[in-house]
């Protein structure tokens, strides 16, 4: 059976990667193609434990050290229980944040060794990187009213969309960063325009490169 394709959904506070995720799902089912929506921290039974945990901020006292550890534990979980098992036998997976979010919030905001990130991300992945990641920039504000809106009244914020507005920057600066470095993975969105313009650039980026990558799955599954 030929392999799946792993697709992560990334970006700051309120860039609209929920959103876009369920509207690409929608579409790609539309087109009979097998597809597995799940996202981060959380997507398996054991992940969805740890979840809670860290977006109430009940490991925050403990330091970024601690969250990074926990949000590895459950990406483990979530990668051997749940992503692996789709991708191999032949679906697409989209998932709502994934390595480059530790990257980000725990590496380059929360100020942890990258030797120790990078160690942590190999055991939490091992080898299970993304095919495609969309990355949503939008302007720190611009995605801070969005989360506000999003989350309705009497809602609060969570443990990350409470920070400062220059740690929101830092980290679309470092997702930017992460971009540039790995462009044969990566795709920056502009998130800042309506949901229906993003919506029509993400659905021409996924099938362009589910195309591209058709001749290839032809080979895979032709007799020998």
């Amino acid at each position: 059976m030929a392999r799946g394709f792993f697709i992560t959904f990334e970006g700051g506070e309120g860039a609209g990667k929920s959103t876009q995720i369920e509207r690409l799902a929608g579409k790609m089912r539309a087109k009979k193609y097998d597809v597995l929506v799940t996202r981060e921290p959380g997507g398996s039974p054991g992940a969805e434990a740890v979840r809670h945990v860290l977006l109430s901020g009940a490991a925050e006292p403990f330091g970024p050290k601690m969250e990074a550890l926990l949000f590895a534990a459950a990406r483990s979980d979530h990668v051997e229980q749940v992503i692996r098992p789709a991708v191999e036998r032949g679906s697409i997976v989209l998932c709502d944040r994934f390595l480059d979010s530790s990257r980000v919030y725990q590496g380059v905001t929360g100020g942890l060794d990258p030797v120790f990130m990078e160690t942590l991300e190999q055991v939490a992945i091992n080898g299970m990187m993304p095919d495609m990641t969309l990355i949503f920039d939008i302007d720190p504000p611009q995605g801070r009213r969005r989360a506000t809106g999003r989350r309705g009244a009497g809602a609060g914020p969570d443990r990350f969309e409470k920070e400062t507005l220059a740690i929101h920057q830092a980290r679309r600066e470092a997702f930017l960063a992460i971009a540039a470095a790995e462009p044969e993975r990566c795709v920056v969105i502009d998130a800042s325009a309506a949901p229906d313009a993003v919506e029509n650039v993400v659905t021409a980026t996924v099938f362009a490169a589910l195309e591209a990558r058709a001749p290839m799955r032809n080979r895979q599954t032709a007799p020998a």
